[in-house]
């Protein structure tokens, strides 16, 4: 059991180690050929030049003067002096939203602590249990829990007190963030530029027709049915073959350049490599003769996979991105449905084209559900026994559990030194690395699901992840960190106690939880900033494949928000500030450092740094406001399971309501807020397109959308598009291709019965 002696040596640590982290970019950054690394989104921009061009020999690699190191942390100021309008317009309303989280976390958690600290730490100090309890060890953590209060206290009645204005608060803050989030986006679409995801929906599910091909079938649909708003489309192509060929080329094209550039430097040695597998084995040739030829293959290969692509009906899968003359028209046909049948002719907004993940749009409809279903059981295979090796390795972080398995170490680790570094900082770090590999098994199995934006992959991966932080770091380091035995007794206990398990156990892990918070929440927010791989990278990069500026520009990797893990990770924390708010408030203050410290860092980085994928208009705020009215449920159930066990059962009914109020509260807020997330209104559609032909009223649009949803494979390159037949957009009853009465009478029926939904 980690001691206060041992947490302040934690302390001690990871803010030297968030301070060396610090310090090291602070000089970094400074240095002139990292400037690409620290500032990439002004290059992406075109506002910031590379210092190296007008400087001497030594000052374009080192910065030599010497004000500039005094003040190394003047970057905070910096990123905390830009107008939030202003951050919109310079990195989206995805960036600056993601960080207003953060912010909250700083608006909930700053009173309560401040509340906790001026009521519930004195109760739970002056309780006095701990102390009349024969052989029971125990810290001064503890006296400051709830743990030092004695059953049947009517002290309880503070934290039953605390627990619903703690509740409240976070109501409040909660509703005012959701209204002014809803109200951005509200205002971001309605201010942004054009694009063509306004004027474009995502038609899935186009049913097969024996006379004509899709595109046909899809130009016919829409014309009959939205004949005053039609105006073109884009057929989607099963191009991900292509797609691996056109890598694997970039690729072999990258060692290529890099092997040329070898030989230029050293023309006395022509580079060679082996042909097997990562040229590690295999015939010894001659390397840019070897890449020179492989590219060639590949060419060759390309050229003829393409015009397979282009000429074979088979590639054309049954989807298309379908533009209108009008937002409103888009609007309309994206949140209505076509047919009577609900499973064709399924239609969405479209995300915009960078938003688009293309190889999810050639899986069938059907497809999508046995793919679905598969994933959610091995999700449910991969959380459970991930528990496993997590409770060993929790086991194995403390001082009993290391010295029941390698007895012979116990002399050592009984050491202070050593015993203060292993309950500090040991079970923080084992419990990190567990979770580093889990977020790339996360993305892949929302791939496999199908969903067909970068933003959906997104917001799928992080419920996956929030759900494995919840049950496997949570619950599975709180119940099965101090032995395995306990996971059995766990799982055979009846739902009604998994309360009162729990509850009796937070206590006593709130050491564990907050040498986690300062490795994970401090000296990783800190090593986020200093982006030692990125410049790793940078270097090797600008070292062997670099020629022109235009590849050292390539060279860069700004990165973005990596919003599947980052956001669950802020959920994880919120968590345990509600939970142990009333419990153990020491934890608090760790928790408002990582906050304000993550807030500062990831504006910065969103400011000089991050260049985001898509912006998806904070699509994702619903997802965010769920998960934080699940853990506040959680918080107050486990209270209530402690409080049935500290023989307050008088108080018990009190907590009861708290669950209740939560949920009606999110019933409110999704009732209240949530449209605004899901659907386009109409009547800022209409208002749009007015003062935009008002405005432009000379636009082609056609001509601005015809090349937007073409697949990344085919831009500047030849692709075959199927002429609009202009009479068609203006004349309802749309000839047909079809050579059977049969099948013309089935597609005006068919047509009928989509024309009147």
């Amino acid at each position: 059991m980690a001691t206060l002696q041992d947490i302040v040596y934690s302390a001690a640590i990871n803010l030297l180690s968030a301070l060396v982290f610090l310090l090291a970019f602070a000089i970094l950054r400074l240095q002139p050929i990292n400037d690409r690394v620290y500032f990439p989104k002004w290059y992406l921009k075109g506002i910031r030049a590379s210092p190296i061009h007008s400087r001497a020999i030594v000052s374009k690699f080192v910065n030599m003067d010497l004000k500039t190191y005094i003040r190394f942390l003047n970057w905070m100021p910096a990123a905390l002096r830009m107008p939030e309008p202003e951050l919109i317009d310079h990195a989206g309303l995805d960036s600056v939203v993601y960080i207003r989280i953060y912010l909250m976390g700083l608006k909930i958690f700053v009173p309560i602590t401040l509340l906790a600290f001026a009521v519930l730490v004195p109760v739970n100090w002056t309780g006095g249990t701990l102390e009349q309890i024969k052989d029971l060890t125990f810290s001064n953590i503890d006296k400051l829990s709830i743990s030092n209060i004695p059953p049947g206290s009517k002290r309880f009645c503070a934290h039953v007190l605390m627990s619903y204005i703690f509740t409240f608060w976070t109501f409040y803050v909660i509703y005012k963030e959701y209204k002014t989030t809803a109200f951005m986006r509200l205002q971001f679409l309605a201010s942004e530029s054009r694009r063509p995801d306004q004027f474009t929906v995502l038609v899935r599910n186009v049913p097969p027709d024996p006379d004509e091909s899709v595109t046909e079938h899809v130009e016919h649909f829409f014309c009959v049915n939205h004949p005053d708003h039609y105006l073109t489309h884009q057929v989607v192509y099963n191009a991900n073959k292509l797609a691996n060929l056109v890598a694997k080329k970039k690729s072999l094209q990258n060692w290529l350049t890099y092997h040329q550039n070898k030989y230029e430097r050293n023309p006395s040695s022509k580079p060679t490599t082996k042909t097997g597998f990562w040229g590690l084995w295999g015939t010894r040739v001659d390397a840019i003769d070897y890449y020179t030829a492989e590219i060639g293959k590949l060419s060759e290969e390309e050229d003829k996979e393409r015009e397979r692509v282009i000429n074979d009906p088979n590639a054309v899968v049954p989807a298309a991105f379908v533009s209108f003359k009008s937002r409103w028209g888009a609007a309309v046909c994206a949140q209505t449905q076509q047919t009577s049948n609900p499973t064709i002719w399924l239609t969405e907004r479209a995300p915009e084209p960078r938003d688009v993940y293309w190889d999810n749009l050639a899986i069938p409809y059907f497809e999508l559900t046995i793919r679905r279903l598969l994933v959610a059981v091995g999700l449910f295979f991969l959380i459970f026994f991930f528990m496993l090796p997590i409770a060993f390795v929790q086991s194995l972080a403390s001082i009993e559990g290391i010295e029941k398995v390698f007895p012979f170490l116990k002399p050592v680790i009984e050491m202070k030194f050593i015993k203060s570094l292993v309950q500090g900082i040991l079970p923080g770090i084992a419990l990190k690395i567990f979770l580093i590999v889990l977020p790339i098994i996360l993305i892949i199995m929302s791939k496999i699901e199908g969903f067909t934006s970068l933003s959906s992959l997104d917001r799928r991966s992080a419920v996956k992840y929030h759900l494995f932080l919840l049950v496997n770091v949570f619950v599975g380091s709180i119940v099965t960190g101090t032995a395995m035995d306990q996971l059995k007794t766990f799982l055979n206990q009846s739902a009604t106690e998994i309360p009162k398990t729990i509850g009796v156990s937070i206590p006593l892990k709130a050491t564990f939880f907050i040498t986690y918070i300062m490795v994970d929440g401090w000296s990783a927010i800190a090593a986020e900033i200093l982006r030692l791989v990125p410049l790793v990278m940078f270097h090797l990069k600008n070292t062997f494949l670099v020629k022109t500026e235009q590849d050292r520009d390539q060279a860069m990797d700004p990165g973005c928000v990596d919003f599947a893990t980052s956001e669950p990770r802020i959920q994880f924390y919120f968590l345990l500030g509600l939970v142990y708010a009333a419990v153990t408030p020491l934890l608090l203050p760790f928790i408002i450092v990582f906050f304000a410290f993550s807030y500062t860092v990831f504006r910065h980085q969103i400011i000089n740094v991050y260049n985001q994928k898509y912006e998806s208009g904070a699509a994702f705020w619903p997802d965010v406001h769920r998960r934080l009215i699940i853990g506040l449920i959680i918080a107050q159930l486990l209270l209530l399971g402690l409080m049935s066990t500290k023989e307050a059962r008088e108080l018990t009914p009190l907590l009861v309501a708290l669950p209740i109020l939560t949920i009606w509260f999110h019933v409110f807020c999704k009732g209240r807020f949530e449209s605004a997330f899901v659907k386009f209104p109409l009547q800022d559609a209409m208002v749009r397109d007015t003062l935009e032909r008002a405005t432009d009223p000379n636009l082609n649009l056609k001509m601005y959308l015809q090349d937007a949803y073409i697949h990344p494979v085919f831009r500047g390159g030849e692709l075959e598009r199927p002429e609009i037949i202009d009479e068609e957009e203006d004349n309802p009853l749309v000839p047909t291709t079809r050579n059977s009465q049969k099948s013309q009478s089935k597609y005006s029926s068919d047509v009928s019965s989509g024309a009147g939904s």
